[in-house]
C-alpha cells in the first residue's frame, strides 16, 4: 500500500491562500527556471525542482481534497490535475448537478472514508492529501504518512492555513528533504509515530 502524504505550496507564515482564497506568489516558483516541468509548456522550475518534484508527482495515484477545493476548481472540467488518475472529494454534498458520472472522481462523507477509497484506488501509488482544513483533519486521524511543503518566500499575514484549524500537537521527524530551488524551499517530513 502507498504512503499518504500532505502537500502544498505555502507561506514562510504557514498559509496556502489568502483571506480570499488566492495564492498569490505561492506557485511563482513553478515559472522560475528553465526545466521544464511536465508536457504544457508553462511549469518550467530550476533543475533541483525538478529533480525533486518530478519524481513525486509521478508517484502520485489519488488525490483527497475538500469540496471547497472541488468548487473553486470547477472540479477540473472532469479531468484530475496534473495526470492524476482519480480525485478524491471529502464532503457532505452529492455531485454537482449535471455532473458526469463516469469522469473520474468520487465524492466520500468523511475524512477516513475519503482516505480508505483513496488508498483503494491507488493500489502501491502515493495518496496526496491537499493541505489546509481537509489535510489537518486526516493529519489529526492519524493517517498521513509524510508532510510535505514548498516553502516560498513572502509572508501572508493571515490566509487558508497549511494544517487548517488542527488544535493538538502533531510531532513531525527533522526533515529528511530540505533542497533550495528557485523561489522555493522544498521540505519533507515524516510523521512521527
Amino acid at each position: 500500500m502507498g504512503k499518504v502524504v500532505m502537500y502544498s505550496s505555502v507561506s514562510v507564515d504557514g498559509f496556502i491562500a489568502d483571506e480570499n482564497d488566492q495564492p498569490g506568489p505561492l506557485f511563482d516558483w513553478l515559472s522560475s527556471g528553465d526545466v521544464p516541468l511536465d508536457d504544457s509548456g508553462m511549469l518550467k522550475v530550476s533543475q533541483t525542482s525538478y529533480d525533486y518534484t518530478r519524481p513525486y508527482w509521478d508517484e502520485i495515484g489519488v488525490t483527497v481534497v475538500g469540496r471547497h477545493v472541488f468548487d473553486m476548481t470547477d472540479g477540473w472540467d472532469g479531468k484530475p490535475p496534473s495526470g492524476i488518475a482519480h480525485v478524491v472529494v471529502v464532503t457532505h454534498r452529492p455531485a454537482p448537478e449535471g455532473w458526469d458520472p463516469e469522469a473520474p472522481f468520487h465524492f466520500v462523507e468523511g475524512v477516513e472514508a475519503a482516505v480508505a477509497k483513496a488508498r483503494e484506488l491507488a493500489g502501491e501509488r502515493t495518496v496526496e492529501v491537499a493541505a489546509g482544513d481537509v489535510g489537518g483533519q486526516v493529519l489529526a486521524a492519524g493517517l498521513i504518512d509524510e508532510v510535505r511543503m514548498d516553502v516560498v518566500p513572502v509572508v501572508f499575514g493571515a490566509g487558508k492555513r497549511y494544517f487548517g484549524s488542527v488544535h493538538a500537537q502533531h510531532m513531525l521527524e527533522d526533515p529528511d528533504v530540505a533542497l533550495q530551488g528557485n523561489r522555493v524551499l522544498h521540505l519533507r517530513y515524516r510523521v512521527r509515530r
